[in-house]
């Protein structure tokens, strides 16, 4: 079996030759250059594995190096080597399309780790065949392009920040990402932040000793060592408390976490997927969420559609949620009315696939016959009274109190589909939280 060749760029022999020894003993070959030039000569005269690459050299930087890589016909992992404390380099690297980045002095256990972690990409050749019970549907240009950053993210370790809005499927769309990647054999640990109590966020984000704290009976691993080898999915990652964000910060950069009790710091191998429906930019600017955490979180965003920007999916979408509420055939399924078909692509899905889930599962338990009629979805503004509200008939009321009905509905339908969180339901009408209690208020919906 050939061994896999491995280029390495540093200036400094001293360097140079303990990653060949330790690249060696893993029984990979190499070839070494001093700079940029004859990393090049190199990169176009034989076929490379993966490429280390320190981040100063005589003639240049690793970072031209990485674009020249991924300018190649067959872009191979590359990882770049930076100063110790020296996370711009590397987060900029990473958004060029470098692998996965080791700070000086070399840890080479981690080194390790991020080198077999690449192997596996380079050996990964079908794996976009590789079967899974999670998929994006729909073949609407913004989805074609979610699919195709899925595959390149996939070949990376850069942490992604994934945003959209409540329901629009970013946690799928985080899944998608580690099913794809070199670690799809180890957890997926999906954990939201606004779920968990303030108190008790340091011991399951990093762990604790036993008697670290009252109720501290044994030892307990937490999100970052139940993830060890995968992914960590962070959703709502707004919701974390300035205290925690500072400890996740120093976790991300040092990739190592210390449990609570603990006198030892711990080295975990993770990737880090974060999300929140919330605008993270300007929680930035009013203080809520620290500027170092957002920019080491978000190296790469990935924005997800809302639904009603992709209404052509929409067919796929209830195909694929009937015969998962049905647990039928694609024969024996009832059939969704054109009209039926018609009126959801019309709709404006403030809660978008999670609200289309719900109003197809409502259908099933109320439709008769075999047919799933316009009717039968219930769609907020589609019965006889909301279309009365709606616009149907203003002359018998004045223009203000026509348009508040208007006004009323859309805001109850947001208030709905979002189980009645306000913040999330501002977002989904495009309006602040602020402007949104004026609304109710003037409205007479407080309550």
């Amino acid at each position: 079996m050939k061994k896999p060749l491995a280029l390495i760029v540093d200036d400094e022999p001293d360097i140079r030759e303990l990653l060949e020894i330790t690249l060696n003993r893993m029984a990979i070959e190499t070839c070494g250059a001093e700079d940029v030039g004859r990393a090049k000569a190199l990169l176009q005269q034989k076929t490379f594995d993966l490429c280390l690459t320190d981040m100063k050299l005589p003639d240049g930087n690793g970072l031209e190096l990485v674009d020249f890589i991924q300018a190649l016909p067959a872009p191979i992992p590359v990882a770049v080597i930076t100063a110790h404390g020296n996370m711009e380099s590397a987060i900029l690297a990473m958004k060029k399309g470098a692998f996965d980045f080791v700070s000086k002095p070399v840890d080479l256990a981690a080194l390790k780790l991020l080198i077999n972690n690449a192997l596996k990409l380079s050996d990964a050749t079908p794996q976009k065949d590789r079967r899974s019970r999670y998929a994006l549907l729909g073949d609407s240009p913004a989805m074609q392009d979610i699919r195709a950053k899925i595959d390149k993210l996939a070949r990376s370790q850069a942490p992604v920040y994934i945003s959209g809005e409540s329901g629009s499927g970013k946690e799928l769309v985080a899944r998608l990402i580690h099913q794809r990647s070199s670690r799809h054999d180890h957890a997926f640990v999906a954990i939201n932040c606004g779920a968990i109590p303030h108190e008790l966020m340091e011991s399951e984000f990093f762990g604790h000793k036993k008697g670290s704290f009252t109720g501290a009976v044994c030892d307990k691993k937490g999100f970052f060592q139940s993830a060890e080898g995968g992914t960590l999915f962070l959703d709502e990652v707004a919701d974390l408390p300035l205290p925690l964000q500072v400890k996740l910060l120093r976790a991300i950069q040092e990739k190592k976490i210390r449990p609570v009790g603990g006198q030892q710091e711990i080295a975990v191998d993770v990737r880090l997927l974060s999300a929140t429906h919330r605008n993270l930019g300007d929680m930035v600017q009013d203080g809520s969420f620290r500027q170092d955490l957002y920019y080491r979180i978000n190296v790469i965003e990935l924005h997800v559609p809302a639904l009603r920007e992709r209404p052509e999916d929409i067919p796929a979408l209830v195909e694929h949620i009937l015969l998962k509420l049905t647990g039928a055939n694609k024969q024996d399924l009832p059939a969704v009315t054109p009209a039926a078909l018609a009126a959801l692509q019309r709709y404006h899905f403030p809660g978008n696939v999670r609200e289309l889930e719900n109003i197809l599962e409502r259908a099933l338990a109320l439709y008769e016959g075999i047919r799933i009629e316009r009717n039968d979805l219930n769609l907020p503004g589609l019965s006889d009274d909301d279309a009365k509200s709606a616009g149907a008939e203003p002359e018998s009321a004045s223009l203000e109190d026509h348009l508040d009905k208007i006004e009323r509905l859309a805001i109850r339908v947001a208030l709905e589909a979002n189980y009645g969180d306000k913040t999330a339901a501002a977002q989904a009408l495009g309006l602040s939280l602020r402007a949104l209690c004026y609304r109710l208020q003037k409205l007479g919906m407080e309550s």
